[in-house]
């Protein structure tokens, strides 16, 4: 796939999941922050099926989603995305700003959302702000997805398992906060879908502006071999 084509995948996929986020947040929005159909039903399964381990795992999978760790992860993949040291800095600052322009963006929303978290007495963990989108989903979403990218471009034929590994720790993330009653499972979709489309509005800039050195695909052995 040729760098207009990708940067039109990944524009189209950021649109798509704009203008979903849109529709969601108008729905709630209209809605004056109440919860959705599913939302309700949701948070009460949770709320009765939390044995003391499944709470603790909860608790430390919703850790990794706030804090240090998402930058961390995010300047590892950086790092990875480089193949000089000078590329590696530069992959790592545009990761680090991705993240931190993302969370800025999200913030505004949730402000301007003003929605209102689940009843605290179903809370199982610590919680602040408002609800909508969840903070700890959009973190681990964008977090996750700069790693994929990251691994695809130097590992496009193996890391499977370790890309499958990251993406469901970003999904786990997110409905951790569900499961912990400090989030609707909307808001939790809505930071998915927010997420998604910084993410595809990221790429497509990236691929448009940053040189084509920086975004080939590391080859494997044998094809390092037959181009020798």
């Amino acid at each position: 796939m040729n760098r207009e084509d990708t940067a039109e995948l990944a524009g189209s996929a950021g649109l798509g999941a704009w203008v979903a986020f849109a529709v969601l947040a108008m729905v709630i929005f209209g809605r004056g922050g109440s919860p959705l159909w599913l939302d309700d039903g949701f948070l009460a399964w949770a709320t009765a099926h939390r044995p003391e381990a499944a709470v603790s795992l909860a608790r430390g999978v919703t850790a990794t989603g706030t804090g240090v760790v998402p930058y961390v992860l995010v300047a590892v993949a950086g790092v990875v995305a480089g193949r000089t040291a000078r590329q590696r800095l530069l992959a790592a600052a545009l990761c680090l700003a991705c993240l931190g322009l993302g969370q800025a963006l999200r913030y505004g929303v949730m402000e301007l959302a003003h929605r209102p978290r689940p009843p605290h007495l179903d809370w199982a963990t610590h919680a602040s702000g408002w609800a909508f989108p969840s903070g700890h989903t959009t973190t681990a979403a964008l977090t996750a997805g700069t790693l994929v990218v990251a691994l695809t471009l130097r590992a496009p034929r193996g890391g499977t398992a370790l890309r499958i590994a990251v993406a469901c720790w970003g999904l786990l993330v997110g409905l951790s906060r569900c499961y912990l009653g400090v989030h609707w499972l909307s808001d939790v979709l809505g930071g998915w879908l927010f997420a998604a489309g910084w993410l595809g509005a990221c790429g497509c800039a990236a691929v448009r502006l940053l040189p084509a050195s920086a975004l080939a695909p590391r080859a494997s052995a044998p094809d390092a071999g037959r181009r020798a």
